[in-house]
């Protein structure tokens, strides 16, 4: 119904915050991951009619018996794939660094 707003909280985040982390982290790729995934789930949930495009805008709350499962989904797997994608980010930031001191040592090598 809602999962796509715990990622899109976690994107609004580090866009608003990305020019304070240090470059070596690639805030941006973050955010790229985080704005896709949002963008991937809400379409998915306006083709199912869980998002309308009037308000309420979220089915689940036309209905109040609804917004407690509602809440659930965004507290459980909404932060979930928050969790997912910044695990892969963390792990892509890892190797990238590891690569550019590699490429670095190589050429200290070479340049010597």
């Amino acid at each position: 119904m809602a999962c796509f707003l715990a990622p899109a909280t976690a994107a609004i985040i580090t866009t608003s915050i990305r020019k304070k982390i240090s470059p070596k982290y690639h805030p941006e790729w973050l955010s790229a991951m985080l704005w896709g995934g949002v963008a991937m789930l809400a379409i998915e949930h306006i083709a199912h009619g869980e998002v309308v495009l009037y308000p309420p805008f979220l089915t689940a709350m036309q209905n109040p018996a609804d917004i407690p499962v509602m809440l659930q989904e965004i507290a459980t797997i909404g932060i979930a794939m928050t969790v997912a994608i910044v695990a892969v980010w963390v792990v892509m930031v890892l190797v990238a660094n590891k690569a550019a001191k590699i490429r670095k040592k190589k050429i200290q090598i070479v340049t010597t």
